[in-house]
């Protein structure tokens, strides 16, 4: 996703009036001056998440008091809403503001809250209000959430999904799903083979998800999903599996179709440079060969252990490539790495490695030195 800075923009002064002319279409006492003005008044300071809540404050001021009354009108105001710029990739957003609203000032009214979520969610997901109503009413927001799986509008599916998921970025943590996620997979089976990507996508982030807190747990419902699974579900199981597979989950290889404890000799591996500089790039060479008198499928990753500030170093595993090697076979791999100075990682001077993973397993690995 791109970057917050970006993304924030999808909260702009274009966004506040298609806002504010929505409410003015389905509330005539709407105070629109009064509602730009005030959204206006320090939005340009505000990061994204900071915008939707300061639209939240100023909407809570300029709407009825009674939420059941603004309940009543955001179930109209799809009629008045405006779409924006077909364009725009964050044209959605304007709506983001809305259904966090309803998560935030409907709680004591979930019936009629989560019909407006439901209403509201192919305007701009409400995949991060509906959390509220998980956390204070679970009962009544659980059963929705497996009557919404069986909607015939994705959107409505995807939410069933997207709404649960333990660990969504940018949404509140279910915990409860953290410790125990055996209550997700009644809703996880109905969707497993969506005809929509939209919504198995949502399936494979929601499992994926899981696997942070519980890896074996996914592997065993992934194995059960895998029996004569349609493509459908295989695609599910495969992007479901991602994190497990780059953690080099032992039993994750085999339930993909990879080739289980492969028989590998790793003949050379190489830097072209024993030192750089931060800015600099730096490239490794592998030669591979199987030991095997069998055709092998293989998930090649490699590892770069980063130095920390306290000496110690810690591994980023990034993808290379899935091959086939076949019985007495040579391959070379390949990889050119740049270090440059990013906001979300901070370099230390001293020796680094490359590691060569294959199935999750290291082959090999190599020192460099990089020097700020």
């Amino acid at each position: 996703m791109a970057d917050q800075m970006l993304l924030k923009e999808g909260l702009n002064a274009k966004a506040i009036s298609r806002i504010s002319g929505a409410f003015k279409g389905v509330y005539p006492a709407f105070q629109v001056q009064r509602f730009e003005k005030d959204c206006l008044d320090g939005l340009d300071s505000l990061e994204l998440k900071q915008r939707i809540q300061h639209i939240i404050v100023v909407l809570h001021q300029c709407l009825p008091d009674d939420f059941e009354q603004t309940a009543d009108l955001l179930l109209t105001i799809k009629k008045v809403w405006d779409y924006g710029d077909a364009n725009d990739p964050l044209r959605g957003f304007a709506a983001w503001a809305i259904t966090d609203y309803v998560g935030e000032h409907g709680l004591e009214h979930p019936h009629k809250s989560l019909q407006v979520l439901e209403y509201l969610t192919d305007l701009f997901s409400s995949e991060f209000a509906i959390r509220f109503f998980i956390l204070h009413h679970y009962d009544i927001s659980y059963e929705k959430l497996l009557s919404w799986a069986g909607h015939k509008d994705e959107h409505i599916r995807r939410l069933a999904s997207e709404g649960c998921r333990p660990r969504l970025p940018w949404g509140m943590r279910l915990q409860q799903f953290c410790k125990d996620p055996q209550p997700l997979v009644a809703i996880l089976e109905k969707l497993k083979n969506d005809s929509s990507e939209y919504v198995r996508r949502s399936v494979a982030n929601n499992l994926n998800d899981i696997a942070k807190d519980n890896p074996d747990f996914v592997i065993n419902l992934c194995q059960q999903w895998s029996k004569d699974a349609s493509p459908h579900t295989q695609w599910i199981i495969k992007h479901a599996t991602r994190t497990l597979v780059k953690n080099g989950h032992p039993q994750v290889f085999a339930l993909l179709g990879y080739t289980h404890k492969p028989k590998l000799k790793l003949n050379s591996l190489s830097v072209n440079k024993p030192q750089i500089k931060l800015g600099e790039s730096i490239s490794f060479e592998a030669a591979v060969r199987s030991e095997s008198k069998q055709d092998q499928t293989l998930v090649i990753d490699y590892a770069v252990h980063h130095v920390k500030a306290n000496g110690k170093t810690t591994a980023k595993v990034f993808k290379l490539k899935t091959l086939n090697i076949a019985a007495g076979e040579t391959v070379i791999l390949s990889k050119t790495q740049k270090f440059k100075a990013i906001t979300t990682r901070r370099y230390y001077a001293g020796i680094h490695t490359f590691e060569l993973l294959v199935n999750g397993v290291g082959l090999g690995s190599i020192e460099f030195d990089l020097q700020l």
